[in-house]
């Protein structure tokens, strides 16, 4: 089956809107004290047309029989002017989702290539993702990459706290 992965475009936004849906549709299964269903779509047009005019901003898609079906999102950052804090210019994968029936593909990778490949034309020194623990094929994946746990964020859950 023929792919292509190309940058996204403002026709796209309907496409764009349920792969999103449906990256989020696994974050509330998993983690339904973090993520919630909104009302309406949880990234309006005007967001996802501010994603792809942003120059900070790759926001690239996977194309397959005449569909969408998948899409990856990188960020530019600097990081903060702390002094403790060497100055850098990074990259941040925010989202990255490939639909269901389309996996184990070679999409995924494709697309990570991409922003990566993106990523180094802005000039960035490194690429960083957050991997929620529950999603192990992710973190298999991302490690097939390259990628390292550089970091990791705990978090506990407290009894009688909403009272």
């Amino acid at each position: 089956m023929g792919w292509c992965i190309r940058k996204a475009s403002a026709a796209d936004y309907e496409a764009l809107r349920s792969l999103f849906e449906e990256g989020d549709a696994l974050h509330r299964e998993h983690l339904p004290h973090i993520f919630q269903r909104p009302q309406g779509p949880a990234r309006g047009r005007d967001y996802v047309l501010g994603l792809i005019a942003d120059p900070d901003v790759g926001l690239f898609v996977a194309q397959a029989e005449g569909q969408l079906v998948g899409l990856i999102c990188v960020l530019v950052r600097e990081a903060p002017a702390v002094p403790i804090l060497v100055p850098r210019r990074y990259a941040v994968v925010d989202n990255l989702v490939v639909s269901e029936g389309f996996r184990r593909e070679g999409i995924g990778r494709a697309l990570m290539e991409r922003a990566q490949a993106w990523a180094v034309a802005q000039g960035v020194e490194a690429i960083e993702l957050n991997v929620w623990e529950f999603n192990r094929g992710a973190m298999a994946f991302y490690w097939q990459l390259g990628y390292q746990t550089a970091s990791r964020k705990m978090s506990k859950r407290l009894e009688n706290a909403r009272e």
